[in-house]
């Protein structure tokens, strides 16, 4: 028996993919590409935006279309939040929700004896435990893993839908986690990085403050040669204060996804972000007075119901003033059973087209602003592949900029995979060029 699997959305959904490749795997499963012919299809889907959702029924249809014969498993948000919708789909076997992953092998089993559609989705209030798939062993790739260290979130912004697919905050059990990163370390990883659906809420169940350095400082006791990264932190649950508990980790890389979303007061109180852009700015001081070329990456959402002109220079002004090293610009997408999607005021696409342009071309010139301050400097960059045809190795900087080092092919063969320490000499392509120290 094949099974293939197609992934949409964000790290989370990738990194439960893997797993259950894994438990396919498990199962006796050869994994297949997603265009190779397969029994078994899986689509882990997205429900962030109308689009997302759009794509994920295209997936299902494709994958159909290519395997008239193979039984179709939709999972993720969109199988959460639109279940009925992907229920009612007629190339649709199986539909398991946001919670229900780890049962997917044996609801294929049941299918194949039964021939009858499965349908498995917990109802919201019943999203109340972590889906643990076990350890992740096989990562794809050889230099980076991620490991899934949370789900849910509570903060319900009025414009998200993704509260409703994953549930409320359920952190996965450390020793899991603990176990999982050992492992990876041990199979010579060298950077692991932390995500979830909210990260910055991992371990806040008890008493709603979060536990995420507690278990940095855990992973950073593991013996070996390697660097942690964080997939993001919401301004919504940790502070200025929070962040400095951050430093004192060596092993933990200058980068941080820190949502913005908007430069406005205004938008940011409609879109129940629970912060102003003085508390946003105050932890973007204290990152920049820890080290002035740490890396800040960050999304901003333009068109929301009610934004004003003023309140979108408000948008291009931050990023003016703050030298992003990318900026992530999504128009708004409104979404049923969202608050934002009932306000009045809902601005008008031909408006958040030429908003999303001109936001764009600022967070362009931010990042230029943002490597050229790196200019002269050395940092420390995970080398990830080779390219023959230019002579250069390339790889991530700890602060999130791509590298690139001239090195014959035998040399970036054992360099592959480790760390070097290089010094930042000149633009170049998507990044910078630099000399191996």
């Amino acid at each position: 028996m094949k099974a293939s699997f197609v992934t949409l959305g964000c790290k989370v959904n990738q990194y439960e993919t893997q797993a259950l490749k894994e438990l396919f795997r498990a199962e006796g499963y050869e994994i297949v590409s997603e265009n190779d012919p397969a029994d078994v299809c899986v689509v882990n889907t997205c429900s962030v935006t109308n689009i997302a959702d759009r794509k994920s029924r295209q997936a299902v249809r494709h994958l159909k279309k290519l395997n008239p014969d193979c039984i179709v498993v939709v999972t993720g948000c969109y199988a959460q939040t639109g279940k009925e919708a992907v229920r009612a789909m007629e190339e649709v076997d199986i539909v398991a929700g946001t919670n229900e992953k780890s049962s997917i092998p044996e609801l294929v089993r049941e299918y194949i004896e039964d021939q009858e559609k499965k349908f498995r989705v917990l109802e919201y209030e019943k999203l109340g435990c972590f889906d643990e798939m076990g350890i992740v062993e096989a990562m794809e790739g050889r230099t980076r893993a991620y490991i899934k260290i949370q789900e849910g979130c509570n903060r319900f912004c009025s414009y998200c839908i993704i509260p409703y697919a994953r549930g409320n905050v359920r952190s996965r059990n450390e020793e899991d986690i603990l176990k999982e990163a050992e492992l990876l370390i041990n199979c010579g990883y060298k950077e692991l990085v932390l995500t979830g659906i909210n990260t910055a809420l991992y371990g806040s169940e008890e008493d709603g403050e979060p536990k995420l350095h507690i278990l940095i400082d855990k992973i950073s006791r593991i013996e070996g040669d390697y660097r942690i990264r964080l997939s993001s932190l919401e301004p919504t649950v940790i502070n200025a204060e929070y962040i400095k508990k951050l430093f004192e980790f060596k092993k933990l890389c200058h980068h941080v996804h820190l949502s913005v979303q908007s430069g406005s007061d205004n938008v940011l109180k409609s879109m129940k972000r629970r912060y102003d852009m003085t508390e946003y700015r105050n932890i973007v001081k204290t990152i920049k007075d820890f080290d002035e070329n740490y890396g800040i990456t960050t999304d901003i959402i333009v068109g929301f119901p009610g934004e004003e002109e003023e309140d979108f220079n408000d948008s291009v002004r931050t990023v003016e003033d703050i030298d992003f090293c990318k900026v992530h610009v999504f128009k708004y997408s409104r979404r049923g059973g969202t608050p934002a999607d009932k306000m009045k005021d809902q601005v008008a696409p031909q408006v958040k087209n030429a908003r999303s342009e001109a936001l764009i071309k600022a967070s362009e010139t931010s990042a230029e602003r943002f490597i050229n301050k790196n200019l002269g400097t050395s940092r420390s960059v995970l080398f990830e592949e080779y390219d023959r045809k230019k002579g250069t190795i390339t790889g991530l900087a700890d602060n999130y900029i791509r590298v690139y080092v001239k090195m014959d092919e035998k040399d970036a063969e054992n360099a592959i995979n480790s760390f070097g320490n290089v010094l930042l000499e000149q633009r170049f392509l998507d990044g910078i060029k630099g000399i191996l120290l």
